[in-house]
């Protein structure tokens, strides 16, 4: 049975609808999904995950939330090689940088990213789901 976990942090919702249409969309018979915001979860989670799935919105100048989301990431430095890494999230202003950022240092963590960062601009509507959904699909 393959372990999806999705970890997030939301500040105005955005994202969390995102981690909640991934995990649906990765739910299946041979499929374990935990969605957590990422104040609940542990390295440990991370860690047993088959797929480890970060969301992070772009926060000030296109950088992850600071207090709990970036500190999150950084304990994960040593703990993701070669592990299957998923990233998203929503933002609201710049081109994305941050998430180009984001790829750069999980690759640099040793990562095995899956694909370009799932990014959508602002509050997810009906395609932007659909997108979130197919991307989890794409985790079984």
């Amino acid at each position: 049975m393959k372990k999806i976990t999705v970890i997030y942090w939301s500040g105005t919702g955005n994202t969390e609808m995102m981690a909640e249409a991934i995990a649906e969309g990765a739910k299946g018979e041979d499929t374990v999904v935990q969605t957590l915001e990422v104040g609940s979860a542990s390295e440990a989670d991370a860690v047993e995950a088959d797929v480890l799935v970060l969301g992070c919105p772009s926060m000030g100048d296109e950088v992850l939330e600071e207090d709990t989301m970036e500190p999150f990431v950084e304990a994960l430095s040593d703990k993701v090689k070669d592990k299957k890494v998923v990233l998203f999230g929503s933002y609201g202003w710049g081109n994305g940088e941050w998430m180009e950022d984001w790829e750069g240092r999980m690759k640099g963590y040793g990562a095995d990213l899956a694909g370009e960062g799932l990014i959508l601009n602002e509050t997810p509507d009906d395609e932007g789901l659909a997108s979130c959904r197919e991307l989890g699909q794409s985790l079984k």
